[in-house]
Formats: structure tokens, sequence, C-alpha cells
């Protein structure tokens, strides 16, 4: 099936209704527009861009820095192993951490016990570390509100 659009804003306008999914799949965005909807201004593609960036970044920097603060603590063979735990007992993939930041802390609890808060200040701190910002530890906040956080910045 072949589409031919009479200008290029046509095109545009087409580029625009795709959904945030597509935008994952096909990063390449056009550079800005901007929708008009019943007197309301939303800039579209390059706000959204900029957001799915963000979040792909968290999505695949926390599962490195997860692994890299195991083998810091556990070394090879016990980060392997509390992987294999999570992913069999949790159901939870290494990609799927960003999104889902409390079954993984569960996850961390049930097999490491009160320990596990320990190792999750470990991974946070070396996530903000990575991420260029100052992990500052707040009362009564736990491992997945430091995360949630992260990925609405």
């Amino acid at each position: 099936m072949s589409v031919i659009f009479e200008s290029d804003s046509e095109y545009e306008r087409l580029l625009l209704i795709q959904s945030p999914l597509s935008y994952k799949l096909n990063p390449t965005i056009p550079r800005t527009f901007t929708v008009h909807v019943e007197n309301m201004s939303v800039t579209s593609a390059k706000s959204e861009s900029r957001i799915f960036q963000r979040i792909e970044k968290l999505e695949s920097l926390l599962p490195k820095m997860i692994n890299e603060t195991l083998k810091q603590v556990f070394k090879e063979d016990g980060a392997k192993a509390i992987w294999v735990f999570i992913e069999n007992n949790s159901h939870l993939k290494r990609e799927e951490i960003a999104e889902k930041p409390e079954v993984f802390s569960d996850g961390l609890d049930r097999l490491l016990g009160s320990g596990a808060r320990v190792i999750e200040k470990f991974i946070l701190k070396n996530l903000y570390r990575e991420l260029g910002l100052e992990f500052r530890e707040k009362k009564g906040r736990e491992f997945p509100d430091y995360i949630k956080e992260l990925s609405k910045k």
C-alpha cells in the first residue's frame, strides 16, 4: 500500500498521531510540531521524545547499576544467584524494574530480609552518581519511591 501526501504538513500531522509506543519503536521523530486541540496548544513530538529518552535511559541504566552493586557486594556468582531468584520468584525481568520497582524491592526483601534496605541504598547511591545527581536519603522513603521520582524528573 502506498500513500501520497499533498504536502509535508499532511505528513507531519500523520506523525503527530503516533502513539507513545510507536515513538519508542521508531525514535525518528520530527524536530518540533505544535498541535492545537480546541484552544489548547500541546507541544507533541519534541516533548514526548525527551520524556521517552529519559524513561529509556532509566530503564537501561537501572538494571546496570543494580548489577554493578550486586557484584560489588556479592561478587559475580552471588549477583547471578540474586538475579535468578528475583526473575524466578518475582516473575520480573531486568528491563521491567524501572516500571515495577516495588516488585523488585519485595523480591530482594524476601531474599535478603533487612539487608535488602542496605543493598537498595547502595543501588540508589550508584544510580544517582551515574546520573550526575546527589543522593539524599529522606526519612520514610523507600526504594520504589526514589525510582518513581527519578522517572518523573
